[in-house]
């Protein structure tokens, strides 16, 4: 540890409660624990852990018999014999979905009274999965409202989200994949830098709603990846495919199956690829009788997204439109179920002038299965393409940026202030036309 030792206090002694005190006690801090239950006091009072995991009691014992590790229920006590207090309650489901905060609204109400008798600075972090904004619509309006404080002038409000699975918990607080604080001003980051700064990754320094939505985002992408592969999975059983090795091999590619690719937010995908392939796999399902719903879930969602382009474009109660790019991704000409030009036939049909330029498209070029597919789904693409930029930009209102290779400098020499740009593939912020003041992304 680089830092001076602190003394910590943790709200909460379940699942990530003991193993939080554990961890931080191991490494030398003063660690008091606290919880409502008598039981989970009682117990890391003499040296043993609330919970079973793996490591756990060996540290739990270690840091008793040092004197860094007690529990208490007295939580203003524990604030005032405290620098920094972690909250670890669970965050259970109401029976129709909804998060019950109930528990984090008691312990910071605890918290708020130890504040209000404090007179040094305090910082309090959360650690229990919230929704994004609830640190700041939830737990600063009950820790300012019971301590009489303001949070930022007298006392630091924090999230640091834990990414620890049960079974390997241990290894996972001591080697996390990244290590994310979040917080209104990054001044109120300093006790949290100190206390995390052995550890080894990544570490982010970003706002309190950004590092509630990364928790999210890894657990519903936990979910996605556990439901696919058991869908798969059964698919192959089916087909009497040996799941075990079409596993190892899909596995094996870290380059595209697991890596970032794909995972940035963008446009629907298209081509002449995965939407027949999604469509043959749930075909096939429904021959063997069995129901994937993820899988068949797959298009909708490809759609909706679609539509969702659709209506921020029709709100803008304007009718020019024009569109860049019409092939389904840039550097290819490839029209087979591109979701531009989907997005093209509606707006058509909800009575737009549309003009269209695509650096790689040119009707003279194609043939093939993708003349083929623009003579049944599009005819009338002729009238609707223009080779120059500047000329599909000319008496657009509205401006639908659908490709990756138009360039800043290419933009900012057609674009008007008074255009609306709606973003449908992520520029970089380097390459959005900053000047344009009517800039919206699809979702972001």
């Amino acid at each position: 540890m680089g830092g001076a030792p602190h003394t910590i206090s943790v709200f909460g002694l379940g699942y990530v409660g003991c193993v939080t005190a554990a961890c931080f006690s191991n490494r030398g801090h003063t660690v008091i624990g606290v919880d409502m239950n008598p039981a989970k006091v009682e117990a890391l009072n003499s040296g043993r852990s609330t919970i079973i995991e793996a490591q756990i009691d060996d540290l739990v014992a270690g840091a008793y018999r040092a004197c860094r590790l007690h529990a208490t229920s007295d939580a203003t006590r524990a604030v005032l014999e405290s620098d920094v207090s972690f909250v670890c309650v669970g965050t259970p489901s109401r029976p129709n979905g909804r998060l019950d905060l109930s528990h984090i609204e008691h312990v910071c109400r605890e918290i708020g009274q130890g504040l209000a008798r404090k007179r040094s600075r305090h910082a309090v972090v959360i650690r229990s999965t919230i929704l994004p904004g609830s640190t700041r619509a939830v737990v600063i309006p009950v820790l300012q409202a019971v301590s009489g404080k303001r949070a930022g002038a007298d006392f630091a409000v924090c999230y640091n989200p834990e990414f620890m699975r049960e079974g390997t918990a241990i290894a996972d607080f001591r080697e996390p994949p990244y290590t994310v604080l979040g917080a209104q001003d990054p001044a109120d980051l300093t006790l949290l830098r100190e206390l995390y700064d052995w550890v080894p990754g990544k570490v982010y320094e970003t706002s309190l709603e950004v590092a509630e939505m990364v928790k999210y985002v890894s657990n519903a992408f936990h979910a996605l990846k556990v439901a696919f592969a058991n869908e798969m999975g059964t698919l192959a059983k089916q087909l009497g495919v040996d799941t075990d090795v079409v596993t190892r091999i899909f596995t094996s590619d870290t380059r595209l199956n697991i890596s970032p690719a794909y995972l940035s937010p963008g446009f629907a995908f298209g081509g002449s690829c995965l939407p027949k392939d999604v469509r043959a796999l749930n075909y096939k399902a429904k021959e063997l009788d069995l129901r994937l719903p993820l899988l068949e879930s797959l298009l909708p969602s490809n759609s909706q997204h679609i539509e969702r382009a659709v209506e921020a474009i029709l709100a803008t109660k304007k009718r020019r439109i024009g569109v860049l790019g019409l092939s389904f991704k840039a550097g290819t000409d490839d029209l087979r179920e591109s979701p531009q030009v989907q997005l093209i036939k509606r707006l058509l049909g909800e009575g737009c002038e549309v003009r269209v330029w695509d650096r790689y498209v040119s009707l003279g070029r194609i043939a093939g299965s993708n003349r083929q597919f623009i003579e049944e789904t599009i005819p009338h693409i002729g009238q609707l393409l223009e080779n120059r930029l500047e000329d599909a930009l000319a008496r657009a209102e509205v401006v639908v940026i659908g490709t990756s290779s138009v360039s800043r400098d290419e933009l900012a020499r057609c674009l008007r202030p008074e255009q609306t740009v709606i973003d449908l593939v992520n520029l970089d912020k380097s390459r959005r036309p900053a000047a344009n003041e009517h800039y919206q992304g699809i979702c972001w």
